[in-house]
């Protein structure tokens, strides 16, 4: 065999976007304004998203990008590098790159793209010796569906996060009518265990193969039917997925809504009726410590948002060439303080990316497997929270008005008149008026549309709320090392002499 045609074998070989339509075509029960949808890769509220999500098994089949993008993990297949498990800083590096070209793909808008699940097992499979003191059995579980999943190069959603309800009261102590709420264990047999009830959000669970099913939220002794972690394919008999309202549905053209029309990648709610899941799918089984040390006493939770700070880097990236667009666009750029505020931007997006790479290099060795600094990724995730509904907001203060006034669609230029009329009133000093039309309507989806408000609250929310995500930063920071300074200076100067010591005769008369 020439070498051409093992290199043709080898990419023949790493999972296609053609292989990701196929797969996702499996009878999957996803409801949509009262209906089942038969087919997401066919449905107009879901296929474009999906087709973005089979893009980026195309663009890692590419020959130029095999090798950034995939490796073989021993089995003879290629498969995403968010499966590798780095051994040192430069593994960590070249997984990194393989993250940042995926999201580039998407500018950053698919916030659940198969790598972030991926990155929470493997962070989780780089603690297996926490399962493994746990219970053998599941940690072995836990091992076989990592190696299943990555021999597949999967595209796994999770669903960590229990529905609201009343917040006033735990999860398990909702009152009567509660019954299916939240997911909870209602049987278990010799073949495995039975789930009924709800859990949030499954964000991509329309494109997905599988999902992840567990609990990121604290959990109390006397909940342990809620506390549970497994997976499951996407069409599993019982499994039924409710999509909130789609926005690519909505979307008037890919002209018009040029993110929403390809990039929304859609959450849901999952409501288990009764699914049966098989010994070998259990990971954790009622145990509500074991539910939280699954992410935060393994590098889960550690890789999982590592991900998403890579992806939020690309994402701040891309706004941040948005809006000098729109001051080039409009004849602001040269304008000092539009020049100022740009200076900010550029400075607040490059410190996502600075603290990625600080993260990196402030890492360390856990066993054979190198970790991100933990408090620098919180730290990061702190201020995301903070900066991007910020970020959104300068860009519509440098935009002002030039948001409002575009043409209604893409259709009116099939209008001579209309068009002539457009090309008059939407004057560029740097570029035609269609194109002054076609970047604006680019910003408003990305800042104005309800696509844009439904990322400034995921954004927001993903890792939590505010006062969890700086609640690790407190927790991680190194308290002691800071506190040390201090109190060697303390120690190098005199204190006064003790107040016995003093005349009080003269503080009297003070």
């Amino acid at each position: 065999m020439s070498t051409h045609e093992a290199e043709t074998d080898d990419v023949r070989a790493i999972k296609s976007g053609a292989d990701h339509l196929r797969a996702v075509q499996d009878g999957r029960a996803v409801y949509l304004d009262g209906q089942r949808v038969q087919d997401v890769t066919t449905h107009p509220a879901y296929r474009n998203a999906v087709a973005s999500a089979a893009g980026l098994y195309d663009y890692q089949a590419q020959p130029d990008n095999v090798e950034t993008m995939t490796f073989d993990p021993g089995t003879g297949r290629r498969v995403n590098r968010c499966w590798q498990l780095p051994r040192s800083y430069e593994e960590l590096k070249e997984r990194r790159h393989a993250l940042v070209a995926w999201a580039e793909q998407t500018c950053g808008f698919m916030g659940r793209s198969p790598d972030h699940v991926a990155s929470v097992l493997a962070g989780q499979v780089m603690g297996i010796e926490v399962f493994q003191a746990y219970d053998q059995k599941r940690a072995r579980a836990l091992q076989d569906y990592f190696e299943y999943a990555r021999s597949n190069d999967l595209f796994l959603t999770y669903v960590i996060n229990n529905v609201q309800g009343d917040r006033s009261k735990a999860f398990g102590d909702q009152g009567e009518g509660s019954e299916d709420l939240i997911a909870k264990i209602v049987d278990e047999d010799a073949a495995g265990i039975t789930i009924r009830g709800a859990k949030l959000f499954a964000t991509s669970a329309i494109m997905a193969n599988e999902i992840f099913v567990g609990s990121g939220q604290p959990l109390k002794p006397g909940e342990e039917n809620l506390a549970f972690s497994c997976a499951l394919p996407m069409n599993a008999p019982g499994l039924r997925v409710l999509s909130r309202k789609s926005f690519e549905a909505h979307a008037v053209s890919e002209f018009d809504n040029p993110l929403s029309s390809r990039f929304d990648e859609n959450d849901a709610l999952i409501f288990f009726d009764d699914v049966k899941v098989p010994w070998e799918r259990v990971f954790v089984y009622r145990n509500t410590d074991m539910c939280r040390a699954q992410f935060h006493d393994t590098p889960g939770h550690i890789y999982q948002n590592y991900q998403a700070q890579i992806r939020l880097s690309v994402k701040l990236r891309f706004l941040a060439g948005l809006a000098r667009g729109v001051a080039d666009t409009i004849g602001t750029i040269n304008f000092p303080p539009v020049r100022e505020t740009l200076g900010r931007l550029a400075s607040q997006a490059a410190m996502i990316t600075s603290m990625v790479y600080g993260m990196e290099a402030a890492g360390r060795m856990r066993g054979p497997y190198y970790l991100p600094d933990r408090h620098l990724l919180y730290a990061a995730q702190v201020q995301a929270q903070e900066l991007y509904p910020q970020i959104i907001h300068t860009i519509r203060e440098l935009a002002g008005g030039a948001l409002l006034m575009l043409p209604s669609s893409v259709q009116d230029f099939a209008d001579p008149e209309l068009a002539r009329i457009i090309q008059r009133t939407q004057i560029s000093p740097a570029m035609s008026g269609m194109d002054r039309v076609k970047l604006l309507k680019l910003a408003w989806d990305a800042v104005g549309s309800e696509f844009a408000s439904r990322h400034v609250q995921y954004e927001m929310f993903y890792a939590g709320a505010q006062f969890v995500t700086r609640g690790h930063s407190f927790r991680t920071y190194d308290w002691a090392a800071a506190g040390s300074m201090a109190q060697a200076l303390m120690h190098r100067y005199p204190s006064p002499a003790p107040i016995d010591h003093i005349d009080r005769s003269t503080t009297a008369s003070l």
